[in-house]
């Protein structure tokens, strides 16, 4: 019963987060939407620029149904995003979700990559600094640590470049994919940003996983199992990890978040055509419509990352799942 319990109140909490998730996306609809509107003048002026004719701003405003109000806009705008039409591009007359799909998709692969290289490069020193906590081993590590959290993406990107496309010319210095590539092919142009990306995320968990594993290795339970005469390995990967992995997870969302939104520095350096650069790119030519579907997708997983963060914690501590 007492398990049933437990099981219930965990549903309960995942349930109420993810009603949470979906009105914090539907504010962050609603906050793009007026501020794009606050804007001087409207989205056929901003991208038609000065010069434009009365004539040119009149079938383009029409086209946009600038005539109408603007609650009515936002309705049409919403209406279209939940049956999945992001609306036409200004620049290209082309749908959104064509220009922002393969960006999109070019973006998430290289998170993945990043993602799972990031986890030895966090997890292994973490763990040796914590089993060796205030030795020489740990202070190396964590000096080697700030250094990493000290550096700006572009210039790890750059160090990177400099040893394995120039000195060592093992990965090329433009990551260009494009549909159809073959996959070594691919994994190697993506292999030095997701590195980069790796390194970057990698040097903002260490720190705090090592602190969550020196505190757990503190812990009663973990002393009994000493006492028990369990192997140091299984102690490390059965009690330690799960529990220090929780409170990183919240650090792991927003890298996470990171990203899918944020990596546009890596992606210039790199000439890699991802969803960053797309947004970057629609903002300087006031794409409106393509902006708008860049700012909320960006914020939808930022959202997701978060409630699978929630979702991992609980699953991870057994003290949050009882509380729940």
């Amino acid at each position: 019963m007492a398990g049933d319990r437990r099981v219930r109140g965990v549903v309960r909490l995942v349930v109420r987060r993810a009603l949470l998730a979906a009105l914090t996306l539907w504010l962050v609809s609603l906050v793009t939407f007026w501020s794009i509107e606050a804007m001087p003048g409207d989205a056929a002026t901003r991208f038609l620029g000065r010069d434009a004719t009365p004539e040119a701003v009149a079938r383009l405003r029409e086209r946009l149904h600038l005539d109408r109000p603007a609650p009515e806009r936002y309705g049409r705008w919403l209406a279209g995003i939940v049956q999945g039409d992001l609306g036409p591009s200004l620049a290209s007359n082309r749908p959104v979700a064509v220009i922002v799909g393969p960006r999109l998709w070019n973006t998430l692969t290289l998170a993945g990559l990043a993602f799972l290289l990031h986890l030895p490069v966090a997890l292994i020193p973490a763990a040796v600094a914590a089993l060796n906590r205030d030795r020489p081993v740990d202070h190396a590590i964590a000096a080697v640590n700030l250094i990493a959290v000290s550096l700006p993406s572009f210039l790890i990107a750059t160090l990177l470049l400099v040893g394995l496309v120039m000195i060592v010319p093992v990965f090329p210095a433009v990551s260009s994919v494009y549909p159809g590539m073959p996959p070594a092919q691919r994994l190697r142009a993506l292999a030095l940003p997701a590195l980069t990306l790796a390194i970057v995320m990698a040097a903002y968990a260490l720190r705090m996983l090592r602190d969550n594993l020196v505190e757990v290795l503190d812990s009663e339970y973990v002393r009994m199992a000493e006492l028990k005469g369990l192997s140091q390995r299984r102690i490390l990967l059965r009690h330690a990890l799960p529990n220090a992995l929780g409170p990183t997870l919240n650090i792991t969302a927003l890298n996470v978040a990171y990203l899918v939104s944020g990596v546009v520095i890596v992606e210039k350096v790199f000439a890699f055509p991802g969803f960053g650069t797309t947004l970057v790119d629609s903002i300087l030519v006031s794409d409106t419509p393509v902006v708008q579907a860049c700012v909320l997708i960006a914020a939808a997983v930022y959202i997701a990352a978060n409630l699978l963060a929630d979702v991992g914690a609980l699953l991870f501590h057994p003290r949050l799942r009882e509380a729940a």
